[in-house]
């Protein structure tokens, strides 16, 4: 038995043409309901709301009586209402959202109670989710017998807020912490950040089929955090279609049409045959397009009207086709810059920008190098069927190289992944030694220099020399500026900036003072540690 809140305590329920009913004196001696919850000794009902059908009218009077005998502070309003067919779910639930939203609810003075032991089933459950929706702004009250048929039974209050329930709250919990998990792969992230972002990621994703746009640097694993999406949906049966994806940048032409919304015969030279496309062959499930900046304005506006309409014209067809799917798009790209630049559709952006996320570059979080190292190291393990670790020198020394400055991670866990391969393949017995590590370390570090000397733009000297500065400048002095820049932005201060810059050259110094040949490099342009870094 739980006991109510103070206030007046009202009841809303339905006559039980059965289990109610009774006429002769010997009814006393069994268990009635909707009398039963007026006879508790610790729970008054101030008022009862009796709601019954016409054909019940004359025991609906007999239960009124009855309660005034046993319950006298009990007001009993019998209320007529009428079901056509008392099974069908849509007429008894509007019958009684009818009635609820008619009624004078004062909540601030009586608390409602929606009885559920009466009625139809569908009866009950239309009241429970009138309760659960707050169309009924009170908690649902059931009742039970006792072995004595003669004694009142017993009652429980059950309120729908479960957060109230610790049992239940706690397992809501959990649910979400695997959720979350499972979009991580299993990895045990350290990084507070990702972590928060991958939990509001489990979510959304899990209360709504809205698109979602997840940015961030290409090889940040927008791909597989995708997939993993669609996955944790299918295992919790909120989407039951198929999982259909495609990088956009891969897409040219009259096949990106083909591609995202199929052609019919003769559509064009080559099309021999119908194809369903991308959008219909996702329908009732999930579509991821990658590199979505990179799509062209005709496939834009299409994609527009079909998330808008769920429908589309395939490539020379005249008839449309209907396809329901939730669209996840990725990019690397600043999709507000290609609105202004009139390469991305405003419109198109604003309807799949609802849920944006930016996933973080390893860079961005290396403390999580060490658990996606293993996790890198099991996967390859999976592959080949050889389980390859590291000896303890080894694995020092390559993770104090993968968490320092010098380490760019330029094509992010794609650079991590194909690190731990060649080392794994290289392996003899097993065992990563410090040889491999150190031979690993010198590749990455002509890749990344090599990819960073082939993206070499002037625009980090933008707003930072005096106007006409650049002009002033030899070639040489612009690249070698413009690079000293680019890895001062990603570095945290000064003296992070200056070890990786003369990573080299400072082992050959007995006191090297990273940060002063830094500082004294930007004076020879006029330049501070202030003007150039990403504060």
């Amino acid at each position: 038995m739980t006991s109510a809140s103070p206030g007046k305590n009202v009841v809303i329920g339905l006559l039980g043409s059965h289990i109610d009913a009774g006429k002769s004196a010997d009814r006393w001696q069994s268990w009635r309901p909707t009398v039963s919850i007026c006879r508790q000794s610790d729970f008054v009902v101030h008022r009862l709301e009796l709601l019954y059908i016409r054909n019940d009218t004359s025991l609906a009077k007999l239960v009124r009586d009855d309660i005034a005998a046993v319950s006298p502070e009990t007001t009993v309003n019998l209320r007529l209402i009428e079901f056509s067919d008392a099974w069908d779910f849509e007429t008894v639930y509007e019958t009684l959202f009818q009635f609820v939203r008619s009624y004078s609810f004062d909540t601030d003075k009586e608390q409602y109670l929606a009885h559920i032991t009466t009625g139809t089933h569908v009866a009950q459950i239309c009241l429970f989710l009138l309760a659960e929706s707050r169309h009924l702004p009170g908690k649902l009250l059931q009742c039970s017998p006792e072995r004595d048929r003669n004694a009142p039974g017993s009652i429980k209050i059950i309120d729908l807020d479960l957060s109230k329930y610790d049992r239940i709250a706690s397992r809501f919990q959990q649910e979400q912490k695997e959720g979350a998990s499972f979009l991580k792969g299993g990895i045990e992230t350290r990084n507070p950040a990702f972590n928060q972002l991958i939990d509001r990621i489990e979510q959304v994703a899990m209360a709504t089929r809205d698109s979602l746009l997840i940015t961030g640097p290409t090889g940040a694993g927008k791909s597989r955090l995708a997939r993993r999406i669609y996955e944790l949906k299918k295992n919790r049966h909120s989407i039951a279609g198929p999982f259909q994806e495609v990088n956009c940048a891969t897409l040219r032409g009259d096949s990106s049409l083909s591609t995202l919304f199929g052609h019919v015969k003769g559509a064009f030279t080559g099309a021999v045959r119908d194809r369903p496309g991308l959008l219909l062959a996702a329908d009732k499930g999930m579509l991821f397009l990658d590199e979505i900046g990179e799509l062209g304005l005709d496939e834009q506006a299409m994609l527009l009207r079909a998330l808008e309409e769920k429908t589309f014209l395939p490539l020379g067809s005249d008839s449309e086709v209907h396809s329901d799917f939730q669209l996840i798009a990725g990019t690397n790209r600043e999709l507000q810059a290609a609105v202004r630049e009139g390469r991305f559709r405003e419109d198109l952006l604003a309807r799949i920008n609802l849920w944006t996320f930016v996933i973080p570059g390893l860079r961005d979080r290396r403390e999580d190098v060490e658990p996606n190292l293993q996790f890198e190291l099991d996967q390859f393990a999976t592959r080949t069927g050889r389980r390859v670790t590291f000896n303890k020198e080894a694995r020092e020394r390559f993770l104090e190289f993968a968490l320092s400055p010098a380490a760019s991670w330029t094509a992010n866990f794609r650079d991590l992944n194909g690190a731990v391969n060649r080392m794994a393949t290289l392996a003899e017995g097993g065992r990563i030694t410090a040889a491999i590590v150190d031979e690993e370390i010198v590749r990455l570090r002509n890749s990344w220099t090599a990819t960073l000397a082939g993206n070499v733009e002037f625009e980090d000297l933008r707003g930072v020399l005096p106007a006409g500065g650049a002009e002033q400048m030899d070639l040489f002095d612009k690249m070698q500026l413009a690079k000293v820049i680019g890895v001062s932005r990603r570095c945290d201060s000064l003296s992070d900036a200056g070890r990786e810059l003369f990573s080299v050259s400072r082992g050959r110094k007995a006191t090297p003072n990273d940060a002063d040949r830094l500082r004294k490099y930007l004076q020879r342009f006029g330049l501070t540690w202030g003007q150039i870094s990403r504060s």
